[in-house]
Order: C-alpha cells, then sequence, then structure tokens
C-alpha cells in the first residue's frame, strides 16, 4: 500500500509563498497522477492541482490558477506544490492523493484518488 506524507506548511502573510512536498512509498510513483486538495474549517474538500503521471499534464483550479504551481520529480518519488501570492481564502489543510488511474472519476473528485496524506496545516493571516 501506498503511503504519502506531506510536509511544507505554516503560517504565513497573505502575499507570501509557501512550497508544500508529498513524498510517496513505492516502486510505481511514476505511474500515478497526482493531486493536491484542500479543505478549510466548515468547508468540503476540494480540488486544486492535479498533474499525470509523466508530469506533462497539469490541471488547476481557477481559484488558483496563475499562482500556485504543481510539479512532481518521479526519481525522488515527491510531487510539489508551489504556493505564491497566497490569500487568507488558502487557509486550509492540504491533502495529497495518489491517482491509480483505474476510475473513471473526473479528476477533480476526492474518489478518484485511492491513497492519501495525512495532511498539513496552510494557514494565511490578513
Amino acid at each position: 500500500q501506498v503511503q504519502l506524507v506531506e510536509s511544507g506548511g505554516g503560517l504565513v502573510q497573505a502575499g507570501g509563498s509557501l512550497r508544500l512536498s508529498c513524498a510517496a512509498s513505492g516502486r510505481t510513483f511514476s505511474s500515478y497522477d497526482m493531486g493536491w486538495f484542500r479543505q478549510a474549517p466548515g468547508k468540503e474538500r476540494e480540488f486544486v492541482a492535479r498533474i499525470t503521471w509523466s508530469g506533462a499534464g497539469t490541471y488547476y483550479a481557477d481559484s488558483v490558477k496563475g499562482r500556485f504551481t504543481i510539479s512532481r520529480d518521479n526519481a525522488k518519488n515527491t510531487v510539489y506544490l508551489q504556493m505564491n501570492n497566497l490569500k487568507p481564502e488558502d487557509t486550509a489543510v492540504y491533502y495529497c492523493a495518489a491517482d491509480r488511474r483505474y476510475s473513471g472519476a473526473p479528476y477533480y473528485q476526492s474518489n478518484r484518488y485511492d491513497y492519501w496524506g495525512q495532511g498539513t496545516q496552510v494557514a494565511v493571516s490578513s
């Protein structure tokens, strides 16, 4: 079973930046599409970004497009989320997720993904 561990969260002021990392176990990491989701207090979990197995394709929620960048390093079994120009509404627990690409669910739905990390807290002050 694949294990995912997020890191890099913290408290920053509006306009600041953070870089989240997600380290994955297993030998088949390079075959997985990877995603980032977030869940703010009192809200449902929402899609943030996705990257295909090869890194050739990336997808972003409208709310973060132009500010966040997802990337991956398959040699290190790691996916990243660079977050720039952070806003208070970005405050949430951020989760890394792995997709084995067997599901037909849309990429922005949580139930497409097979493995989840424990999350890392991002807090953005006004």
